[in-house]
């Protein structure tokens, strides 16, 4: 277990961690309403989650669960996508990422939040076993906040896991 002393040298600005992607969406990745598949968005987001969680450990990470995934709206053949990842807060060996995903319309520059989400992801160590992270510093407003409401966030999905 680590000490406060240990966390406190170890924990890295939450800056560190955060990433950005952004895809055309394409007929191959739309249904029959010209509208990018669920699937195709979680994976999106699940990899851009891998990536801001190992920037932050600079370890080898795994998905342990995905949290209020919000739909909010649907994104259409020719739009980018882009999708905003960082990790929010940190446990033991396990991180909270937040992500953020937007349409942006190419021709006129509107931007829309169509998604957003929590993972939880876990860093291995060489052998595959959980290992412990760094803890997270937050800089901005946005990074306070979301920092201060994940503790709330982590007992809610302890709750869930032990009621299934």
């Amino acid at each position: 277990m680590r000490g406060a002393t240990q966390m406190m040298t170890e924990a890295r600005p939450i800056q560190q961690s955060r990433t950005f992607l952004t895809d055309l969406v394409l007929p191959p990745d739309t249904n029959h309403h010209h509208t990018i598949f669920g699937g195709k968005v979680m994976a999106y987001v699940d990899k851009i989650a891998c990536i801001a969680a190992m920037r932050h450990c600079r370890k080898p990470v795994v998905t342990a669960s995905s949290d209020s995934f919000d739909f909010l709206a649907p994104i259409k053949t020719g739009e980018a996508l882009n999708l905003e990842a960082y990790v929010t807060w940190t446990h033991k060996t396990s991180m909270e990422v937040f992500v953020r995903v937007e349409a942006e319309n190419l021709l006129t520059g509107e931007k829309r939040m169509t998604a957003r989400a929590y993972l939880t992801m876990i860093a291995r160590d060489d052998q595959g076993k959980p290992t412990s992270v760094p803890g997270v510093i937050p800089g901005t407003e946005e990074e306070r906040i979301q920092y201060e409401k994940a503790k709330e966030r982590h007992v809610l999905r302890r709750k869930r896991k032990e009621e299934r």
